[in-house]
């Protein structure tokens, strides 16, 4: 939750800082498993990355598959 927080408050302030979403794109898609995360921290993670252009095909793609490989989508809430 703390870097889904942090990424978030950072695409939020519009205060720019590369090197964090890097670090932070790596560090999560470098992760064996994302079954640690609330579905509201990865939306909020992608939805930071999206917010500020900071591409990260791994992490993305992490994203995608963790969800699209998940049983069900009911712990998804659509608000």
């Amino acid at each position: 939750q703390e870097l889904s927080n942090t990424v978030w408050a950072f695409a939020t302030s519009g205060v720019p800082h590369p090197e964090l979403f890097k670090k932070v794109g790596y560090h999560v898609a470098g992760l064996d498993s994302l079954d640690s995360f609330e579905p509201q921290h990865l939306s909020n993670i992608a939805w930071s990355f999206a917010t500020v252009g900071e591409s990260h095909p791994k992490l993305f793609n992490k994203i995608g598959n963790h969800i699209a490989g998940l049983m069900s989508l009911d712990s998804f809430d659509p608000q």
